[in-house]
């Protein structure tokens, strides 16, 4: 069978031209770029299978660079937990980079930029300048130290550098054109003063770069071939440009900037700033809380790099901004644990079933299949015995033909047991069913070859013996906003859509052979979904994060 080749999207198109004209295989490279000022999200995982996924099709290098140019924001925990990210995504990076590996390059560039008129430093506050800078029909007003003497701008710019210039008291801008239709061009900051601690650079500088003046330099100092970017940096690409030609001299290759389209995650916010809002408001309970989008919530939750990278494929990447429904990657999810997880049974709502029938005392164990859809995945041994559990949901006094439960008078399957008729029901005094007495024919044993373990009955119920089953909490997560844009309305704030219901934590009971379960273990929870060991589990006491439901819930509730 001849394998279908997949189109190529429009990016691949770029780097196919490029490789028939001004580059050769050996000169691509990529970079995926991320500021350390927070975890990244279900949005940078698109990115990050994009950049790394070209230097697989390419065979081509891909530098992690962080982009540490702003230490207020920036910390030594959001490098770790990216770098985590990334590797757990299943990429290596060609070399670890970071945007204050090159400030004492910069910093000559920018002293070089005085020296030949393309840059000056501007004594106006940012209020000043940004009046001045005018409107996208209105032309900018030149700043009144625009013409400053070169000796001038030096003197000024080394004590910024030196720390001798308090921290709003001077700029250094370039000097392009005040005029430009593009008002990125309007003589941009290049340079701020800051007198804050840099979580690598320590106290050594009392400046920092702008991200336009740092990001193009960067991808030049590291060769990189393709600057991919998202959309709303595509105003940004002629000042990458005019910044490159200042600093590349006689290069012949230099980066090149292009950009696609984000893709938002209905149900979610993906700007990281609400993100630490989630977390700093205590909505959440960290980053890595499973209902947030970021990737280690993602993965706490239980989903798999596989999933992730499977969504990021399927969404593909585009030149138009669009919401995919969280639903989709749901799907990803369920289609990969589907083939993975092994199969378990817990009982989350228990009600107690007793076969009447069955010696008192007595207790089986029976062989259950660990994974229809993987052979090799082989079987277990459950413990089966008089006193079981079973769902409440799975039992009714009375019920119609489309109820394919169990029932008073009817007959269902135990899950790799044997077949059960309903007989009575003992209630309390307020009238709620406490035990449903049932009996078993004793030849119906699943999987033993009897013609009465071959008859056909209309319903299959998990459970699990009372005696053995171990006490579990589970975390029922959910969307944690109510309504599918929470951005999209322009009079409310986006907490007003917080899902009240996105947790619940209940109490269930689960068969033992979960006794020996490790963190972030996977199963499916037989007829109710894919769940996952949470980190805060302790020996004898396991929590599981549902991570999906079996089958999508949502739509046809909402």
């Amino acid at each position: 069978m001849v394998e279908e080749k997949r189109s190529l999207n429009f990016i691949e198109q770029i780097i196919e031209e490029d490789l028939q004209t001004t580059y050769k295989k050996e000169d691509l490279k990529f970079r995926f770029p991320p500021e350390p000022n927070g975890y990244l999200h279900i949005g940078h995982a698109s990115s990050i299978c994009l950049n790394f996924g070209l230097g697989e099709k390419y065979n081509a290098p891909v530098n992690l660079r962080f982009d540490d140019t702003n230490p207020i924001k920036e910390e030594q925990e959001f490098v770790d937990a990216i770098k985590e990210d990334v590797l757990w995504l299943g990429y290596k990076w060609e070399k670890e980079c970071y945007a204050s590996d090159y400030f004492q390059q910069l910093y000559d560039w920018a002293m070089e930029m005085i020296k030949n008129g393309d840059a000056y430093v501007d004594s106006q506050t940012s209020e000043q300048i940004a009046e001045q800078k005018g409107t996208p029909t209105q032309a900018g007003k030149e700043s009144p130290f625009r013409n400053r003497s070169v000796e001038e701008n030096l003197e000024l710019f080394i004590k910024m550098k030196n720390g001798e210039t308090p921290e709003r008291g001077h700029v250094l801008r370039a000097k392009i054109d005040m005029n430009s239709p593009n008002m990125l061009m309007r003589d941009p900051v290049m340079y701020r003063c800051l007198h804050k601690r840099h979580h690598r650079t320590d106290d050594n500088w009392k400046i920092y770069p702008m991200y336009d003046w740092a990001h193009g330099e960067s991808d030049f100092i590291e060769n990189i071939s393709h600057s991919f970017c998202t959309l709303e940096f595509l105003p940004h690409r002629e000042l990458y440009n005019w910044f490159l030609e200042k600093v590349s001299g006689e290069a012949k290759l230099k980066p090149k900037q292009r950009e696609f389209a984000r893709r938002n995650l209905s149900h979610t916010v993906v700007s990281k700033r609400k993100l630490m809002q989630l977390v700093e408001k205590n909505v959440v309970k960290s980053w890595d809380d499973p209902r947030m989008p970021t990737i280690s919530g993602l993965r706490r939750r239980g989903y798999t790099p596989n999933a992730i990278r499977k969504f990021a494929d399927s969404i593909g990447v585009g030149k138009r901004e669009n919401m995919i429904d969280v639903a989709h990657l749901e799907f990803c999810a369920r289609e990969d644990l589907n083939k993975t997880a092994p199969r378990v049974m817990g009982v989350l709502d228990p009600v107690k079933l007793v076969i009447t029938n069955y010696e008192e005392g007595k207790e089986e164990w029976l062989e259950a299949e660990n994974n229809p859809e993987d052979e090799s995945a082989g079987s277990r041994e459950i413990p089966f015995s008089r006193d079981i559990l079973i769902e409440k949901e799975d039992f009714k006094e009375s019920a119609n033909r489309k109820f394919f439960r169990l029932t008073l008078g009817k007959e269902v399957r135990l899950k790799n047991a044997y077949i059960i008729k309903g007989e009575e029901v003992i209630k309390d005094s307020q009238g709620n069913i406490t035990e449903i007495h049932c009996t078993y024919d004793p030849k119906s044993k699943s999987g033993s070859g009897t013609e009465e373990s071959k008859r056909k009955v209309k319903g299959t119920l998990h459970w699990v013996s009372a005696k053995h089953a171990l006490e579990a909490e589970i975390r029922l997560y959910d969307r944690l906003f109510s309504v599918e844009n929470p951005d999209g309305d322009k009079d409310k704030d986006y907490m007003e859509f917080i899902n009240p219901d996105s947790l619940e934590v209940i109490k269930a009971y689960v068969e033992p052979s979960l006794k020996s379960a490790g963190i972030q273990d996977k199963f499916q929870f037989q007829r109710i979904g894919y769940f996952c060991v949470d980190k805060d589990s302790e020996e004898g006491k396991p929590i599981f994060n549902r991570t999906v439901t079996l089958r999508d819930s949502w739509s046809k509730n909402n």
